[in-house]
């Protein structure tokens, strides 16, 4: 065991840990929900510092000896984090040990990243971890930066990321719905409102609307990026460049983007990017929407499924797993009900992220640990529903033309779509002849010698500008 020091005391620390005293007191000072800080925050956090680094070294605060241990260690710590997005290795958890929840506005993770970026750097140097006065995770790892600017900015950074996986994950979902419109378009049905018999209208109807819905939640997350990429990186602590040279702030931003390849810039403002988060509320709300798109189109098709005979049983899912322990070849729709759940997570985490951004204090936002936490967890969220919901669920659906054809010729809602060529009254009769007998209104139709059915569907078919097959 190696022993550190603080100003509240001393601690002692494995000898083979990377973190440090700093990292041991976030672990030790909040309750563990058993949740990790997110990779892409991680990630991004160490490209902050790498920025950081080479802005320093290039203004001659940093000498050449520690920034080229500094820039090797980040590097490999980069390469175990993106191992870990990966899914190949899990080690970088064992050195990023503070939990997502926590007090300080962020300055355990911060703290934590700075202690593993130095430890690992004396070890690359051949020195003993803990050895700070050969490299301080405080004076050399933190220079110029505060936790105030580092933590946003490694935030933005890695909500950049996710949304463009988000992006993606919502055209695929709109690809598989769009493929179905296409699959089903001449598939005739009952239309519903307010759950009760309305128009016929086409399955592929339903499905291209599905896919609009879609469509437009794939455009405003992939513009809510733009939203995102101003940071503050170089304001320190409260956004007025304390501590930081002029030519660090300057340089900083544009060496960060080099080395993400994302389109960030420094904010026009530093102290007002420093303690307003408005726009992860803004972001949020987007990112709810697209989980309210999705619970709608959800519970469409669970109840378009119901059944599957006692119930409307116009698609067909495709069975992934025994429903019942007591009632066999019961299957439920396992993927659709995840979805929902999934996405009311995400609408109560917008909540949460609305209330914790409104109750930041004057120049910092104590609370953006938790809000970074769940803003991320929601695009996390989001971005695997979709892609579990085009692949496991809307790839397999199927029709079932006969059903669907059953459920609207024994509707009387069928009369809409002939009003236009026999009139309302000729039409009412029909209907309220069908009620009062207690038969179907086709029947009731069939029986006036008006048409016969061929030439009913004729006429829906050439209102709907469908072939019916």
């Amino acid at each position: 065991m190696r022993k550190e020091k603080d100003s509240l005391g001393e601690l002692e620390i494995p000898d083979s840990a990377y973190y440090g005293i700093n990292s041991l007191r976030g672990l030790k000072n909040f309750p563990k929900s058993g949740e990790r800080v997110n990779l892409y925050l991680i990630k991004a956090y160490f490209q902050v510092k790498q920025a950081a680094a080479e802005t320093n070294y290039k203004c001659g605060l940093l000498f050449k000896e520690k920034y080229d241990a500094i820039e090797e260690a980040i590097r490999e710590l980069l390469k175990e984090t993106d191992n870990a997005i990966e899914q190949n290795s899990q080690e970088i958890y064992s050195k990023i040990i503070t939990d997502p929840y926590q007090g300080g506005a962020g300055t355990s993770l911060n703290m934590n990243i700075n202690e593993i970026i130095a430890n690992k750097s004396l070890e690359i140097l051949g020195k003993e971890k803990g050895d700070y006065a050969s490299i301080n995770p405080l004076d050399d790892v933190n220079m110029s930066q505060s936790t105030n600017d580092t933590f946003p900015t490694a935030l933005k950074v890695a909500s950049v990321y996710l949304i463009r996986q988000l992006a993606d994950s919502l055209a695929a979902l709109q690809n598989s719905l769009q493929k179905k419109e296409v699959e089903f378009k001449n598939v005739l049905k009952l239309g519903r409102t307010q759950l009760q018999d309305a128009v016929p209208i086409t399955l592929g109807q339903e499905f291209g609307a599905y896919a609009q819905a879609i469509a437009r939640d794939r455009w405003r997350v992939y513009n809510a990026e733009e939203r995102l990429r101003t940071i503050n990186l170089g304001g320190t602590a409260v956004g007025n460049s304390v501590s930081a040279p002029k030519e660090y702030v300057l340089n900083v931003c544009s060496i960060l983007k080099k080395i993400t390849k994302l389109p960030m810039a420094k904010s026009e403002d530093l102290i007002d990017a420093t303690q307003n988060l408005d726009m992860f509320v803004e972001v949020h709300g987007i990112i709810k929407a697209s989980a309210v798109s999705l619970t709608k189109i959800c519970n469409d098709l669970r109840f378009l499924a119901s059944g599957p005979s006692g119930g409307i049983g116009e698609i067909n899912l495709e069975p992934k797993q025994a429903g019942s322990t007591i009632m066999p070849g019961k299957v439920n729709p396992v993927i659709l009900e995840n979805a929902i759940q999934l996405c009311e997570l995400v609408k109560g985490n917008d909540l949460i992220i609305a209330n914790l951004a409104s109750s930041g204090n004057l120049e910092l936002n104590p609370f953006i640990p938790m809000l970074g936490h769940l803003f991320l967890k929601s695009i996390e969220l989001l971005k695997e529903c979709t892609i579990n919901l085009a692949y496991n669920c809307i790839d397999g659906i199927s029709a079932n033309a006969e059903r669907c054809k059953l459920n609207l010729i024994n509707s009387s809602a069928i009369a809409a779509s002939l009003i236009s060529t026999f009139g309302y009254e000729t039409i009412q009769e029909l209907v309220n002849y069908a009620h009062k007998n207690k038969i179907p209104f086709v029947k009731a139709l069939m029986k006036s010698k008006l048409l016969n059915e061929k030439e009913m569907y004729n006429i829906i078919s050439k209102e709907l500008g469908i072939k019916i097959e």
